[in-house]
């Protein structure tokens, strides 16, 4: 992977606030068992008062957002517990899907293990609401809009669907091969062929929110691996 530079991935900076496209890969904040830098590092290096004011999954791509100062983060951690900042996500899902609008509501408790699982008892609110923006013969893409905050929610709120994310393993997705999809697959010229994408595809696209009287809104590109896991499944994928 290209070494990252932090500078490189802001999409806006003010004096309180940076706007970054997160690569995946990255860990937004320091792992126990890997001394590999997280964005809150890069961020620090970057600005000594750096702090996220959410996080993603490491092989989650897209919007983060990192308060300056502590007035900043304040504000902005309670537009997130007031559900005042509007999330979008795009996953690519396993299984061919045409809902327009689906609703999911179950409760998530955090295992042990540091795993989200359905919890009717014990569980927290976690609230989803799933669009299918494109259909394939084996996948589709889905836009994905988070009420609540819970770990892993929107991962194992499509799960619990029958739509796993494409390549989330933990929670049932499968590798998306491109012989699995492509007629006429040439073995021969693809002795060890990879995935059609090499990690999880879920892409933290747009965020929207007003913060103290002024509007803000901003999108993150499809990363280049995202971009050619689309483009592959509209080529070999589409439905006739």
């Amino acid at each position: 992977m290209k070494r990252f530079q932090f500078r490189e991935a802001i999409l806006h900076e003010d004096n309180h606030l940076i706007v970054l496209d997160k690569p995946a890969g990255i860990s937004s904040l320091d792992e126990r068992w890997n001394d590999s830098p997280s964005i809150q590092r890069f961020a620090e290096d970057y600005f000594a008062d750096a702090q996220l004011c959410h996080r993603l999954d490491k092989d989650t791509s897209g919007l983060l957002l990192i308060a300056k100062d502590p007035d900043t983060y304040r504000d902005i951690s309670i537009l997130f517990e007031q559900r005042q900042i509007h999330k979008i996500y795009w996953a690519v899902a396993d299984g061919r899907h045409y809902f327009e609008e689906l609703n999911i509501d179950l409760p998530l408790s955090v295992t042990a293990r540091g795993k989200a699982k359905v919890d009717k008892q014990k569980g927290k609110e976690a609230s989803t609401r799933f669009k299918v923006l494109e259909s394939f013969r084996h996948f589709a893409l889905i836009e994905c809009e988070p009420f609540t905050g819970r770990l892993h929610q929107i991962r194992i709120h499509l799960s619990s669907a029958n739509a796993p994310i494409s390549m989330d393993t933990v929670y049932g997705g499968k590798e998306p091969m491109l012989a699995e999809i492509k007629k006429n697959f040439n073995y021969s010229k693809w002795r060890n062929p990879n995935p059609m994408i090499m990690r999880m595809a879920l892409h933290a696209k747009s965020l929207n929110f007003e913060l103290n009287g002024v509007k803000h809104s901003y999108e993150a590109p499809l990363p280049k691996d995202f971009d050619v896991f689309l483009k592959l499944l509209r080529k070999y994928d589409a439905i006739s």
